[in-house]
C-alpha cells in the first residue's frame, strides 16, 4: 500500500485547532447533527454517530441535549431543519479550501464566510472550483503501542485501501467514504481501537508552504471554524511549522 505524508500535516492544523477552541459542547453538537444528517439516527447502522455519541459522553453531554442535535440531522425536530451546504474557495497562495456548513439561513453564512476569505487575503470560489481536488475518506489512527503488522493484517481483511506510519510513529488506516463504517468495525471486533477514527475530505495533490504561508493559511482556517455555521474545514495545503510551535 501506498504511503502518505499528508497526514501529519492535518494533525498539526487540528491540534493548534483544538488548543484554541473553548466551545467544546458546540463542536460535538455540530458533530452528532451532521453525522445523522450524513448517516441517519441509528447508531448500530452509523459508525460515525457512534463514536459522535462517545466523545459527547466523554464530555458529560446530558442525553435530552445529544437526543436534540440527532433529531435535528436526521430532520425530525421542529427546530427548524439544517442545510448542508459546501463553499470552496481559495487561501493565501492559491490554497484550496472546502468548508463545510450546517445552516439554516444560507444568506448569512456565506456572507460571513466571504469576510473570512477577505480578511486573510483569499477569495469565495464558484462551485466545482476546488472540490475536485479532494475525496472523501475515512482516516483511522494508531499509536505506537499496537502492533502494525497486525494492523495491517486486519487493514487487508477489511478491505481498507491503504496504510501508513506517520512521523509520529503512528500507523493511520485509510479506507473509502463507503467501506469506512466496515473497517472501523472490523477493528473494534479484533479489540483493536483507534485512537482517532473520522471521515474527512483528502487532497490528492498538496501546495507546499513554508512558515508565513502556513501561519496565514491556519489564521484563515480558524477564523473559519470558528463560525457558528462551520462544521469542517478542509485544505490542501502542506505546512511547515509555525514560528510560534516547536
Amino acid at each position: 500500500m501506498a504511503g502518505h505524508s499528508k497526514w501529519a500535516n492535518i494533525k498539526h492544523r487540528k491540534a493548534r485547532q483544538d488548543a484554541k477552541r473553548a466551545k467544546v459542547w458546540t463542536k460535538v453538537i455540530r458533530e452528532l447533527t451532521v453525522a445523522a444528517r450524513l448517516g441517519g439516527s441509528t447508531p448500530a447502522d452509523n459508525p460515525r454517530l457512534r463514536a459522535a455519541i462517545d466523545n459527547a459522553l466523554s464530555v458529560n453531554m446530558p442525553r435530552d441535549t445529544m437526543d436534540r442535535a440527532i433529531a435535528r440531522g436526521a430532520g425530525d425536530s421542529d427546530e427548524g431543519a439544517l442545510e448542508e451546504i459546501v463553499y470552496e474557495g481559495y487561501g493565501p497562495g492559491g490554497i484550496a479550501i472546502l468548508v463545510e456548513t450546517m445552516t439554516d439561513n444560507r444568506n448569512r453564512t456565506v456572507a460571513e464566510i466571504r469576510h473570512a476569505f477577505s480578511k486573510h487575503g483569499g477569495s469565495l470560489g464558484t462551485s466545482g472550483s476546488v472540490s475536485y481536488l479532494f475525496d472523501r475518506r475515512g482516516v483511522l489512527q494508531f499509536d505506537d503501542s499496537f502492533d502494525p503488522d497486525r494492523i495491517m493484517e486486519v487493514a487487508l481483511d477489511a478491505g481498507a485501501e491503504d496504510v501508513d506510519t506517520d512521523e509520529d510513529g503512528n500507523t493511520v488506516v485509510f479506507s473509502t467514504f463507503e467501506e469506512y463504517g466496515s473497517v472501523l468495525d472490523s477493528f473494534n471486533a479484533e479489540s483493536l481501537n483507534p485512537l482517532l477514527s473520522e471521515v474527512t475530505m483528502w487532497p490528492s495533490t498538496t501546495t507546499e508552504c513554508d512558515s508565513d504561508l502556513s501561519e496565514k493559511t491556519l489564521n484563515l482556517i480558524e477564523t473559519l471554524d470558528d463560525l457558528d455555521d462551520v462544521q469542517n474545514v478542509y485544505t490542501n495545503a502542506s505546512l511547515s511549522s509555525p514560528p510560534d510551535e516547536g
